[in-house]
């Protein structure tokens, strides 16, 4: 009863004008977003993180969390009638979803990948309101070094599952944990790798690294997308799928739910793994496995349920203990500290207006997100249109103003552009950003935490293994650390190496 008390509350928080609108804006500017190809999710909270600094910080978040869920549901649609994601969570779509749209169930597709959207959204919000509060308490017992053992397991899994590569995803997490260093020291308050720039001296402002990577750094890398795609616009027909399609997604899309729902809770996790996972499973489960990737509804709902059940779980970590899990997650994380307020354990006992009320818009806006989707199709077949070389110039004047507007300082503008060169390095060399972003916001407080074990315990390193939580923490960072050697030891290049030296022995 406590619950739906506080959850009562939060909707007289998310149902006033100015939080309805906000609300509104965040899906529609969201789902405008999952449906252009080559933007994202994470460019476009960045490029508007600036125009939260104004507004209530219940309201900011509510905004930019409606377009990080917005996104997951725009972006089926070009997957369906284009053959390009929209939004990276959005790729398996294209198996099927496509396929479906060349025989002419285009309609079907885009109502199943909806609905589907709605019901795992909703569950999603559903098992972030159980399970956040209880969460939130058990980390309460938290200290210095079971912080510390958290972040360090966060951190390697945003590496193991950020990427195709773990090497990479560690190698970028490496950068930004030095790029999080740039600044005063935390506890001495002496100057670290500025220098003698003065401007360093409070570190890379995260806004404008985030606007940068993602923003400057996707527009330079899709506009050397030189061919156009044809938009499949004849035959969307009706948007009601038959009931035979229906009964036959109804299973994928409960099952899609529940495993986005536990694989977004993962740092690192999110939407992109648990859309593959969710297909994979489907294709093994079916009886008529040969049938996807040629227009199988299953293909299509599935993928779709679990990106946005991974969406809405993914708000447990970051509010519960202060981790963010993916790059959209982060920059709300971000929002949050530009606002004053520490994500954490304490959140929802300090802050209940924030938790409670963005639980309430997440249900609101699930809602919204399908009566927008299914009516303005043909607006979105529209928008994919217009030509990106149209879009790019822009989204660049977007982001230097924005860049300028942190501080109104030329130099602010010159550190985004410069993370946006990196940013198209990085993308050209098959590197992928998040890990650098993520590990640039927790570097800070791992530093903290293990700095404030280490006096505590003064200097003695196995205060992490003599605590219980601590203890279980860092034997699972070690194994996952240990994981692809171990995977490596197992197999048959292994065995093929040492078959040989046992011979001549």
């Amino acid at each position: 009863m406590e619950i739906l008390s506080l959850l009562g509350s939060g909707f007289a928080i998310a149902l006033t004008p100015a939080n309805l609108f906000y609300c509104f804006v965040g899906s529609l500017v969201g789902t405008a977003i999952g449906v252009l190809p080559g933007l994202g999710p994470p460019a476009t909270i960045a490029l508007l993180l600036p125009v939260t600094y104004g507004i209530p910080a219940t309201s900011a978040v509510i905004l930019l969390a409606g377009i990080f869920y917005g996104a997951m549901y725009g972006g089926s649609t070009t997957s369906i009638l284009l053959n390009i994601p929209g939004e990276a969570a959005s790729v398996v779509t294209c198996l099927d979803g496509y396929q479906m749209a060349r025989q002419g169930r285009a309609g079907a597709a885009l109502a199943v990948a909806a609905v589907g959207s709605f019901i795992a959204g909703t569950i999603g919000v559903v098992g972030l309101m159980l399970l956040a509060p209880p969460l939130a308490s058990f980390a309460l017992k938290f200290g210095a070094p079971e912080n510390a053992a958290l972040l360090i397991l966060g951190l390697l899994m945003v590496g193991y599952l950020g990427g195709a590569s773990m090497t990479k995803g560690l190698m970028m997490a490496v950068v930004g944990l030095l790029l999080g260093s740039v600044g005063l020291d935390p506890i001495q308050g002496t100057p670290r790798f500025t220098y003698g720039i003065f401007k360093l001296s409070e570190g890379f402002d995260f806004v404008l690294v985030a606007m940068g990577l993602f923003g400057i750094g996707e527009v330079l890398a899709n506009v050397e997308q030189t061919e156009e795609p044809e938009v499949i616009t004849t035959k969307i027909g009706g948007l009601l799928a038959t009931r035979e399609e229906w009964k036959a997604a109804a299973a994928p899309m409960a099952r899609g739910s529940l495993l986005g729902f536990i694989i977004g809770v993962l740092p690192g996790g999110g939407a992109i793994i648990s859309s593959f996972l969710s297909y994979a499973l489907e294709k093994r489960f079916s009886r008529h496995p040969e049938r996807f990737g040629k227009g199988a509804i299953e293909g299509v709902a599935a993928p779709e349920a679990a990106n946005n059940g991974a969406a809405s779980s993914s708000f447990i970590p970051l509010l519960t203990l202060g981790i963010p899990g993916n790059a959209s997650i982060a920059l709300i994380f971000a929002a949050l500290l530009i606002h004053g307020i520490r994500p954490g354990p304490l959140l929802v006992a300090q802050q209940p207006q924030l938790f409670w009320g963005l639980i309430a818009s997440m249900y609101i806006g699930n809602v919204m997100l399908l009566v927008l989707n299914l009516p303005l199709i043909r607006v979105w077949v529209r928008l994919l249109q217009v030509p990106y070389g149209l879009l790019a110039p822009f989204i660049i004047v977007f982001v230097l103003v924005g860049a300028y507007s942190v501080n109104n300082s030329a130099f602010d503008v010159g550190v985004a552009v410069a993370f946006g060169l990196v940013g198209y390095v990085l993308r050209k060399l098959h590197f992928e950003p998040a890990p650098l972003v993520l590990a640039m916001i927790l570097g800070p407080q791992l530093e903290a935490s293990v700095r404030r074990a280490l006096i505590f315990s003064r200097g003695d390193v196995f205060i992490f293994f003599e605590r219980p939580i601590a203890a279980v923490l860092m034997t699972l960072a070690v194994l996952m650390l240990l994981s692809p050697l171990a995977r490596w030891a197992l197999s048959r290049k292994f065995w093929e190496i040492v078959g040989p030296v046992r011979t001549e022995k």
